[in-house]
């Protein structure tokens, strides 16, 4: 009988994780503000630089405007037409079935960029 540690197997998770997202050209993704009043989804090939410029607020008005900077949801696609549709799909949704989806892959709405960086 082989025993599994919990951490080994989270450790694995993480490692598949980040092996997937390096594979993955375009990236979906979703920010809110502290207090989750706003939802902003956007696109990028390179997500971690993207997420660093909404941060700083170098980029997009609205999410300088409402401070959504807070990385909650993100989804890799091997090529842009499949991840600007993805995009176009979810600014379609009504805020309830975006809440619904954010939820049931980060039921806390915690921070995926600290998160992933302990």
């Amino acid at each position: 009988m082989t025993t599994v540690i919990p951490s080994e197997v989270e450790e694995s998770r993480r490692e598949f994780e980040d092996i997937h997202m390096r594979a993955a050209n375009y990236f979906v993704y979703i920010l809110t503000n502290q207090r989750h009043t706003v939802l902003y989804i956007g696109v990028s090939n390179d997500l971690e630089r993207r997420i660093a410029e909404h941060a700083k607020g170098s980029l997009d008005h609205f999410t300088r405007r409402f401070n959504a900077n807070k990385l909650i949801y993100a989804e890799a696609f091997p090529d842009r037409a499949s991840a600007i549709a993805r995009e176009k799909q979810l600014k379609q949704w009504r805020r309830s079935k975006k809440e619904a989806l954010v939820a049931r892959l980060n039921p806390g709405w915690v921070d995926l960029r600290r998160h992933n960086q302990s």
